[in-house]
């Protein structure tokens, strides 16, 4: 079939505008979005006594935002749902509605205000290329009932604003005995605390400084008398501001980290209807994900080194021809994630009030993992001891040949031995691997673990595994270990199990995919 016939249904189909009432939204975000080119042309204005360049751009920005309501159009047919935009270059989006992957519904405070919301399609081309099929803005009111029917053929019944289920071809009674799902997780008001255990706080943050310091704050604040008495007051009193500059940088970061957090995360749920999985949480704006559990392929615990030492950890999902970072739960104590983790990967072994392991073997979340042996422990310690070793041989040479160190300079490579020693320690501890047995209702799971400031465990489902890798190095072959990389259409596309013994490596494919080693 010709794309031609492919879409010949559509043109029957009237062609729909967005909401009118984005006239009022879209000139207000864009002019947000180019507030930093409305101070410079106020600056302007001002400087050359002519305010007229103060109006101009905010008038081409509003006129820019107005035009966008009479260029775009969409229309949903049987087969495609198509989108036109541009109004120097025009551009069409044509989206097959078998390939729809997700729906995602947003709605910040204006577009609530004014019953308004985002409906955005995702696709794995979509995923992929960056690019995304997005209305902006529809009634709220349509939204749920546009959603179900883009939907229809995953067969799942979403949930609409107020958090019912809603579907299009059940009469009023079916809705009302429509299961609603299963909560597998929702959100605490206590999980704020470990907001500033990640590094969301320095994004925030360091833009608006770098944008300050280039405007000249820098210079006006080190110039300034405080400034001078503390360069002035000797080395303890510079010791102090140092101090006390760390401090008011640590409360500031942790605070815009907190402020993100509870913006996007308030009120975050996790319903689980047997066939999609959907999420909804933010403060200001409102988000609503639905994902196809059929694309369903696993999850990965993200566990940096400081929310792992608080005991807190990260969950995303491994979907096909979703973003490899489709976060499921954001950091939040151990026992949740293991909770939601025993749901995602054994629903129908999950106990609601045990998060112990299941009742046909250890849980996804916390199964014990297989070391891999004194050879791995040993090329932990090799490779981060090696660089400094490099570092302190460079500076004997250079001082054999004349260079002049100070000795304090020595004393840095012996500091930072016991450090790379137990960063080596604690990168060993974090590898390993496990196979989990199929069961009558869950499939066989790869589970592998690396890293220690960025610690990942990533549970692999089997059938989603389709080819392998075995790799060594020149010093793996030395050493008669190998890296396994077991190749899947999700997520990261490529999971690694790293330096295990050559031997086990074979046994580690046979056990997670029997029979694909063929006759070897």
């Amino acid at each position: 079939m010709t794309s031609a016939e492919a879409l010949a249904p559509e043109t029957d189909q009237p062609w729909s505008r967005l909401d009118k009432r984005m006239l009022l939204v879209h000139p207000v975000t864009e002019v947000v979005k180019f507030i930093p080119v409305l101070i410079g042309s106020v600056i302007l204005g001002t400087s050359s006594g002519n305010h007229v360049w103060s109006i101009i751009p905010l008038a081409l920005i509003v006129g820019f935002a107005l035009t966008r309501w009479f260029t775009t159009t969409y229309r949903v047919g049987p087969t495609h749902v198509e989108l036109r935009t541009g109004l120097v270059q025009r551009k069409k989006l044509a989206v097959p509605r078998s390939r729809i992957r997700s729906v995602d519904i947003e709605a910040d405070l204006l577009h609530r205000l004014l019953g308004l919301a985002v409906l955005a399609i995702g696709t794995g081309q979509q995923a992929d290329s960056g690019e995304k099929f997005k209305l902006d803005a529809l009634d709220a009111r349509l939204v749920p009932e546009l959603r179900d029917a883009l939907l229809a053929h995953t067969g799942s019944a979403p949930q609409d604003v107020a958090g019912q289920p809603v579907s299009l071809d059940k009469s009023a009674a079916e809705r009302q005995d429509a299961l609603p799902g299963r909560e597998i997780a929702h959100w605490n008001p206590a999980w704020v605390r470990y907001a500033p255990l990640s590094l969301t706080g320095f994004a925030i943050i360091a833009p608006i400084v770098g944008l300050a310091f280039q405007y000249g704050v820098g210079q006006v604040l080190f110039r300034s008398d405080a400034v001078q008495r503390v360069e002035n007051g000797g080395a303890a009193l510079i010791a102090i501001g140092t101090a006390g500059l760390l401090v008011v940088i640590v409360l500031i970061v942790s605070l815009a980290a907190c402020a993100r957090y509870l913006t996007t995360y308030f009120g975050l749920r996790v319903i689980d209807d047997g066939r999609t999985l959907h999420l909804r949480h933010g403060l200001f704006t409102t988000r609503q994900i639905t994902l196809d559990l059929a694309r369903f392929r696993g999850a990965t615990v993200n566990e940096p080194l400081l929310l792992r030492l608080a005991g807190a950890a990260e969950l995303e999902a491994i979907m096909v021809g979703a973003s490899p970072r489709q976060k499921i739960l954001p950091q939040a104590p151990r026992t949740a994630i293991e909770h939601t983790l025993s749901h995602l990967l054994a629903p129908n072994e999950f106990q609601d009030k045990a998060i112990a392991p299941l009742a046909a073997g250890p849980s996804p979340g916390n199964a014990p993992l297989i070391a891999h042996g004194p050879i791995a422990r040993r090329r932990r310690h090799t490779r981060t001891l090696l660089p400094i070793a490099v570092a302190a041989l460079v500076m004997l040479v250079a001082s054999v040949a004349g260079a002049n160190f100070s000795p304090w300079w020595w004393v840095l490579p012996v500091l930072l031995v016991p450090v790379a020693i137990a960063l080596a320690e604690d990168r060993y501890r974090g590898l390993g691997h496990t196979v989990l047995p199929e069961t009558a209702t869950s499939p066989r799971w790869l589970i592998t673990r690396s890293g220690s400031l960025g610690r990942d465990r990533d549970c692999l489902e089997a059938p989603g595994v389709i080819g392998w890798t075995v790799r060594q190095s020149f010093f793996q072959r030395r050493a008669g270990v190998a890296t396994v990389v077991a190749a899947s259409a999700a997520g990261k596309k490529r999971y690694h199990v790293l330096d295990i013994p050559l031997d086990e490596a074979w046994a580690l494919i046979d056990a997670v995919t029997p029979g694909q080693l063929g006759g070897r």
